[in-house]
């Protein structure tokens, strides 16, 4: 463009400047009259076929301004919002609203008379930011279209469409919606269900409204899905308040009634409660990283908002603080695994007892799995993740104490490891009040069958006196359901991760396990009642043919074989040290003639090795310290044999022909055959006993499995065993052994080795096999009688919970049913929760009444907890108060809309530019 064609355009943007610029002196006649020619056609304007001539001129006009205006059109304005920055954001935004939208969810739920036909997505087809903010088309997926006005109680958007059952996707400007059904369905189904995921509920809902899957129909969909479960938090803790039941552990306390419901006149106990605790490592979660650093460290938080361990807050969890303090290096005189094995003879044979496969864990996982406690009827009672780390002693003694917080003195606590435990929770700062409380370490039965015999002889479940018949397995049969969670939580962030596992065990206490409770109580009683009506005659049978009278001789067998197994541990001492001491002689007469030959060695020199010995002086070295060393030898022998004589008394030094001398190399000589002997012994002894367990009628076949299985590693013991003793065997003329005819032995009374040992077990009485089954026998009778008496106080306890907790809920709904309907309501659905299995639980208590035998009562008693919320109290109306915010404030909506908001400011510049350009062309065209 040259200056005149310039000069005439600027001539157009301002024409009342045309007649000043036209009386410069340094302006000719072609900046006067170009402009006009050029528009009535005198002189013609270059255009090329190319194009491009208008876009200069309008650029000419505009000058820098549309340089700017231009480059922000063809390209976006940055967007420095992480997906961390646009979730926080968003979070932030919807827990300003929480309130108001909790109140409308229950005005909705109040007012819902089952309308059906909503559609799962609901997309606003308007444009404007106007229209946005004061309504929401809701489109059913090409199903349905309904018009959603923000009404005069609504505060926010959100809250009026929660008022019509639709929960938004984004707090400020929400376009997407997902109606409460179809949310409530999911959550739901996943619980029954936990391998369903959101990608593959969205798509079944694409199919069958016959609409596009697409990637962001996901991404909406979780984030309605969290907040209406905030909702429904936000809700739950409502009705909790009005129910005082709002304390601190409140849950925890009173979550099963047959454990915690207690009654006034109900007969002692040894154990209070009995619960069980154990780790699972199903339940990991991959760490997510980035390139400059780890997402999910506690300096930054993690993955996507809400997402952090800190943004989620359970009542069953435990906090990583929390669980932190009890870590080995916080407790005084306690580590995890120590190195002599506390004499724990089962620290080998499990893997949560070994240091190596607890102390650390594979980086790549963050949560390596989750430890819970379950009380004997199945209910959750606290959840802690495994943070990078196997199953450490803190997770086990971080619940324990909080138990014991929640429930004091006489608990028993089952673990796999319970003998090792026991040693942990001694040595550790909880310890002395573990002992105050009288807190009892058991081991599981079903693990209890794999541990060594005399683990087995103080732990096992059948010997602990006030344990009925309670095999402590209760989180094995939890952890089989919550396994597949597995597959969801993998990749999830470590609030989803969280969320899930607390809504799962949460979903299953109040759906599964409190739903079978009475069921339980009658197979318990069944059980009980069937072996005490077949086990007395049996007893009565076996006892007579043993010769025995009085039932107390089983416990005194018991502790008779407790006592021989110790003393298979170790050798007596008297006999070790007479061996040690003929072995040092032995070693002192070696030592002796190697220095006398060392000593008689010389070197002759001849005529022939002169030259080469002088030249070779290493030679001579070597011989010098070979008699050096020689020396020392016999020095350290001749003190240590002079420091047993004086341990053992003796004034004469033994000589091969004394009668000592030969006995002790009697004892030597027999030592590693004994040895070998004794280690046979224990292991067959404990694989008959084993066996024994294994062929009974009553054994499951799971049970049957896990003892096969352990079997087959003593086994394996067993023939390392065996080729020692041949080797020893051989060595003193004795016969040897085979391995298959160790493991076809099913009795003591088989095995003819064992009366080569230096006690014959197989002429103790409770060796034989009628005795073994008479013990087994009488312990399990014992184990019953203590069922009874357990299950009669819970079944009473639970038919009272049933009559006080339907009629304190029935009269706090009254008391808010004028005042609050909608909150009056919502504690009639708290109250169907449970109240749907009562006509269940009344069935059951029937037949228990019922049975041939029963000797309790179903009649309600009398509460002794009238506390604040307790099911026995009499309610009060409290003062709830809605957390409502003020109004917010239209700026930013998170990631959902920041670039929708971007493209509106670039539009509405760009039509400012397109108005302004329009003016000047129309005004020139005017001219």
């Amino acid at each position: 463009m040259t200056v005149t064609e310039r000069h005439a355009l600027e001539a157009l943007r301002d024409p009342a400047s045309n007649s000043s610029v036209g009386n410069t002196e340094q302006d000719d006649y072609e900046s006067d009259g170009y402009g006009a020619m050029v528009l009535d056609g005198t002189e013609p304007l270059d255009v090329s076929h190319a194009g491009g001539e208008f876009q200069e001129l309008t650029r000419g006009l505009l000058g820098d301004f549309w340089k700017s205006a231009s480059q922000g059109v063809r390209e976006k304005r940055p967007d420095y919002h992480t997906f961390r920055d646009r979730s926080s954001k968003r979070t932030a935004a919807f827990s300003v609203q929480l309130g108001a939208m909790a109140e409308a969810y229950m005005t909705w739920s109040l007012n819902q008379g089952g309308v059906g036909g909503k559609g799962f997505f609901d997309s606003d087809g308007r444009r404007t930011r106007e229209e946005q903010q004061r309504g929401c088309d809701g489109v059913d997926t090409k199903l349905l279209s309904a018009s959603i006005s923000v009404g005069p109680t609504d505060r926010y958007l959100t809250s009026a469409l929660v008022r019509h059952g639709l929960i938004p996707c984004s707090p400020i400007t929400p376009k997407v919606a997902v109606t409460v059904h179809a949310l409530d369905l999911y959550r739901t189904a996943r619980q029954r269900c936990p391998h369903l995921s959101i990608q593959a509920y969205v798509k079944t809902l694409c199919d069958m409204h016959g609409v596009p899957f697409h990637d962001h129909r996901s991404r909406q969909f979780s984030i309605a899905l969290d907040v209406y479960l905030q909702i429904l938090t936000f809700v739950s803790n409502l009705v909790r308040q009005a129910l005082q039941r709002d304390q601190p552990d409140w849950r925890l306390k009173h979550c099963c009634p047959a454990c915690t419901y207690r009654l006034q006149d109900e007969p002692a106990m040894r154990f209070k409660m009995l619960f069980t605790q154990d780790g699972n490592d199903s339940l990991k979660r991959v760490a997510t990283r980035v390139l400059d650093g780890d997402l999910d460290d506690t300096g930054s938080l993690a993955t996507s908002l809400p997402s952090s361990e800190y943004t989620f807050h359970h009542e069953q969890y435990l906090t990583r603080e929390f669980v932190d303090t009890f870590a080995s290096g916080r407790q005084a005189g306690h580590s995890i695994f120590d190195e002599d094995g506390d004499g724990n003879l089962c620290a080998q044979r499990w893997k949560n007892m070994k240091d190596s496969a607890t102390q650390k864990m594979w980086d790549v996982f963050d949560e390596s799995g989750a430890f819970i406690a379950v009380c004997r009827h199945g209910f959750c009672l606290l959840i802690a993740d495994m943070v990078q780390s196997g199953e450490q002693s803190k997770y086990a003694l971080a619940v324990t104490s909080k138990l014991l917080d929640a429930f004091g003195s006489d608990l028993g606590g089952g673990y796999d490891i319970g003998c090792r435990f026991k040693s942990t929770l001694a040595s550790s700062t909880l310890g002395e009040r573990a002992r105050s409380l009288n807190y009892t370490s058991l081991v599981n039965a079903f693990h209890g069958h794999a541990h060594n015999r005399l683990c087995q002889l103080d732990n096992l479940a059948t010997y602990v006196e006030g344990l009925g018949l309670e095999d402590l397995e209760g989180c094995e049969r939890a952890f089989s359901k919550s396994n597949a969670l597995a597959p969801s939580t993998r990749y999830a962030s470590i609030f989803h991760r969280r969320q899930a596992i607390a809504c799962y065990f949460e979903h299953n206490d109040e759906m599964e396990v409190y739903a079978n409770l009475t069921k339980f109580l009658l197979n318990n009683y069944k059980q009980a009642l069937d072996l005490l009506s077949n086990g007395r005659a049996t007893l009565e049978r076996l006892m007579c043919e043993l010769g025995v009278s009085d039932p107390a001789t089983f416990k005194l067998w018991l502790d008779e074989e407790r006592v021989y197994l110790k003393s298979l541990l170790r050798e007596p001492a008297e006999e070790t040290l007479q061996m040690e001491y003929w072995q040092r002689l032995v070693s002192l007469e070696g030592s002796r003639k190697s220095l006398e030959t060392v000593l008689s060695t010389w070197t002759v020199v001849t005529t022939h090795n002169a030259a080469s010995i002088q030249s070779d002086r290493s030679a001579t070295r070597k011989a010098e310290t070979t008699r050096r060393h020689v020396q020392e030898n016999y020095e350290k022998d001749l003190k240590a044999v002079q420091e047993l004589e004086g341990h053992l008394g003796i004034t004469r030094r033994w000589v091969p022909e004394d009668k000592e001398w030969q006995a002790a190399a009697h004892l030597v000589a027999n030592r590693k055959y004994q040895r070998a002997l004794d280690n046979v012994e224990r292991l067959v002894v404990s694989r008959i006993f084993e066996l024994s367990k294994m062929n009974q009628s009553g054994t499951g076949y799971k049970l049957r499995k896990h003892i096969g299985k352990a079997l087959q590693t003593r086994s394996a013991a067993i023939r390392t065993a065996l080729s020692q003793y041949n080797t020893a065997a051989k060595a003193l003329g004795r016969r040897t052994l085979d391995f298959d005819e160790v493991v076809e032995y099913a009795f003591l009374a088989d095995f003819d080795l064992l009366r080569d040992t230096r006690q014959d077990v197989s002429t103790r009485p409770w060796a034989s096999p009628t005795a073994r089954l008479a013990i087994n026998m009488y312990f399990k009778l014992c184990r019953a009688e203590e069922e009874v008496v357990r299950l009669n106080v819970e079944i009473r306890r639970m038919v009272t919970y049933l009559v006080d907790e339907d009629r304190y809920v029935r009269a706090c709904e009254a008391l808010y049913q004028d005042i609050h309907p909608a909150l009056a309501h919502q504690i009639s659905r708290y109250r169907t929760i449970r109240s749907r299995f009562t006509p269940v639980h009344l069935r059951c208590l029937e037949k228990i009444s019922r049975l041939p035998g029963f000797s309790g009562s179903v009649i309600p008693g009398i509460s002794i907890s009238r506390g604040r919320g307790d099911s026995a109290s009499i309610p009060q109306r409290v003062s709830i108060g809605f957390a409502l915010s003020s109004p917010p404030v239209c700026t930013d909506d998170g990631g959902e809309n920041a670039d929708e908001d971007a493209d509106e400011d670039h539009g509405a510049a760009l039509e400012e530019q397109c108005e302004a350009l329009h003016q000047i062309l129309s005004i020139s065209m005017d001219a």
